[in-house]
């Protein structure tokens, strides 16, 4: 089987705990070489992956002529020019999100990647959810009628630590919201199948020092009329966390919990009532059996790079392009626009 081989940008974090493990699981799938900021950092992560190379810098992995496609999980203020370094070297891109600093950032990281004829694809790997696919399948096919409301909550507890970029404004753009209400918010939208038309929002940093928010409450109205609340925060311990995504229709629900993050699992409530009748004047509560979804949990990892390899391959669309990324770049936007001006702001 073809294979496409990779490069790995910012070989630590996040690559590091999940996606190169992923990666390495993909039938598709081949890494070549690994860069890190010095070059001791760079050979320790080729030694643990026991790949060919380790680079120092990216000019050095781009100019690797057995490197077809890179993932770029460097700090997001590097993002736009380590893609653009990456199209002007022909390699394709998997990019984690946000695609860079701003929309208008990202979306001239596009504009140059179709020029140069590469292929970028955004890091929303949560997409690939057993049981995000089983609810976005459950409402296209109606089984909880007209969906009305969704909600979702997703949170770490991130206190202050010296040098780290997430929590730096300049280096990540944002906090709790950029970092892990943007997988939410891009959720919404990807299961109800339609996109953000108002938003209003509060980010405030409550627990911590810095200079990014700790936390957010951001709400949207989507085109279709539904109305979705995400909640991220960064000061929740992760032992009170409960990591939600639900949607409520006229009738049935879909109640997950656990359902997202950076492993696929955790237990999706279902109930499919159909039509209802009339008017409750009681309205006592009803407890109704909800229904099993069977799912197969996978690693998500391996299937976003899977899936990225098959459309280099095959041809077949992205499933997550990046212009879906930039667009949630925009919807974040206007959220922190919106806490900032204290208004309802269009999109």
């Amino acid at each position: 089987m073809k294979k496409i081989r990779w490069g790995v940008i910012g070989a630590g974090g996040i690559a590091d705990r999940r996606t190169i493990p992923g990666m390495l699981l993909c039938d598709n799938a081949e890494l070549v070489a690994v860069m890190e900021i010095n070059m001791e950092l760079a050979e320790k992560c080729r030694a643990k992956w026991n790949c060919a190379r380790a680079y120092d810098s990216e000019a050095a992995l781009l100019a690797d002529p057995e490197i077809d496609a890179v993932y770029i999980a460097s700090p997001v203020v590097l993002h736009a020019r380590q893609a653009m370094m990456a199209a002007d070297a022909g390699k394709h891109i998997l990019i984690e999100k946000p695609l860079a600093m701003t929309s208008e950032e990202g979306q001239k990281v596009l504009d140059y990647c179709e020029a140069k004829g590469v292929k970028i694809a955004a890091g929303l790997m949560m997409r690939f959810g057993a049981y995000v696919q089983a609810m976005k399948k459950a409402i296209a096919e109606g089984k909880i009628g007209r969906p009305v409301s969704g909600f979702s909550q997703f949170t770490c507890w991130y206190p202050d630590m010296p040098g780290v970029w997430r929590q730096s404004k300049k280096a990540g753009g944002g906090g709790a919201m950029m970092d892990m209400g943007v997988h939410c918010i891009d959720l919404m939208q990807y299961v109800l199948g339609t996109r953000v038309k108002q938003v209003a929002a509060f980010h405030d940093t409550l627990s911590f020092h810095y200079e990014v928010e700790d936390s957010s409450m951001v709400m949207l109205r989507m085109e279709n009329g539904v109305q979705c609340m995400v909640q991220s925060n960064f000061n929740i311990p992760d032992e009170a966390a409960r990591w939600r995504l639900e949607f409520f229709g006229d009738q049935g629900r879909l109640m997950g919990e656990n359902v997202i993050g950076q492993v696929d699992g955790g237990e999706l409530d279902a109930l499919f009532l159909g039509p209802q009748g009339g008017y409750d004047a009681v309205q006592n509560s009803k407890t109704a059996q909800g229904e099993h979804i069977d799912v197969t949990f996978g690693n998500l990892y391996q299937r976003e790079v899977e899936s990225f390899c098959n459309s280099l391959l095959t041809g077949a669309p992205l499933e997550v392009p990046a212009s879906d990324a930039i667009q949630v770049q925009r919807v974040m936007e206007a959220a922190y626009l919106s806490n900032d001006t204290g208004r309802i702001i269009d999109l």
